[in-house]
């Protein structure tokens, strides 16, 4: 990190323009200049690249991605950094500063708008608060190539959990539907001001030109997950019953669709890969008096 840009000169810039950080927006700034070179090194980015930054914070990050990409779009919900990323940034004019809520906005559409881009890398130091709700949706943006992101420790390890594992989720299964998660390395609490709780790290996420597993139903997939982790302790059967996917579907009936799947009815939910409940898709599809 140059002179210019050092902790110090960040902290005198937040303080310079009275700024109270907010704990409810996960308003922790990345500081360490290292962690941040190892951030660009593992997006991989190239001079014609066009990158989507979410939440930038005080710029650190957002300075180092320009200075790797074509262009960057920097997402922030919080107008009153203004001052401070105009600041920071100065003098930076491949950037753009959009000030928006990054679970709605549609990523295509805004970076095809603003750059003539049809693909782009997200590279962002996330809102804990919406992590998880906003890696989905970026997952489901039809531009997004790959994406390398800080998280919290334990949604780095939800991300990459294997089926029979603690962390081992409805998340889990759909990233892993979309794209290839890998833990990249993880990154002390004290690098950020303020100081944060929790330990973080950095992933990368892959997206697969393709879904894992061939899905006949996308929604039924996604539903069937959801229902299979809604009461983890009971039995898969119970679950899925439970969840009331289907009216009139007795747990019964969840078992004999079950040992149609070839899955154990008296299995729990997250024993379950992706292809088991793709399997499960079919079977629901096929059997008699399907919705």
């Amino acid at each position: 990190m140059s002179e210019q840009l050092s902790p110090g000169k960040i902290k005198g810039i937040l303080e310079k323009h009275s700024l109270r950080l907010r704990k409810s927006l996960g308003q922790n700034f990345l500081m360490d200049g290292n962690i941040v070179r190892k951030i660009i090194a593992a997006s991989r980015s190239l001079p014609g690249d066009t990158a989507v930054e979410i939440g930038p914070g005080a710029g650190i990050l957002t300075a180092a991605l320009a200075a790797a990409c074509n262009h960057v779009v920097a997402v922030e919900l919080d107008r009153r950094l203004l001052p401070v990323l105009e600041e920071v940034l100065a003098g930076l004019q491949n950037i753009t500063l959009v000030f928006k809520d990054a679970l709605k906005v549609n990523f295509d559409g805004l970076v095809e708008e603003i750059t003539g881009a049809k693909d782009y890398k997200v590279v962002a130091n996330l809102p804990y608060y919406i992590t998880s709700p906003l890696i989905m949706h970026l997952l489901r943006q039809s531009g997004v190539t790959g994406m390398v992101l800080m998280v919290q420790l334990e949604v780095a390890s939800r991300l990459v959990a294997r089926p029979g594992s603690r962390d081992y989720g409805a998340f889990s299964v759909a990233v892993q539907y979309y794209c290839r998660p890998e833990v990249l390395f993880r990154v002390p609490r004290t690098v950020f001001f303020p100081q944060p709780d929790v330990d973080s790290a950095v992933v990368r996420l892959v997206k697969r030109q393709e879904p894992e597993v061939r899905v006949d139903d996308e929604e039924l997939f996604f539903t069937l997950v959801r229902g299979a982790f809604g009461q983890r302790r009971k039995t898969l059967a119970n679950a899925l019953a439970g969840a009331k996917i289907f009216p009139g579907w007795t747990r019964s009936t969840w078992e004999e669709v079950l040992k149609r799947a070839g899955i154990d009815p008296r299995c729990r939910g997250e024993i379950l890969g992706l292809e088991e409940f793709a399997a499960l898709v079919r079977a629901c599809r096929q059997f008699p008096g399907e919705c």
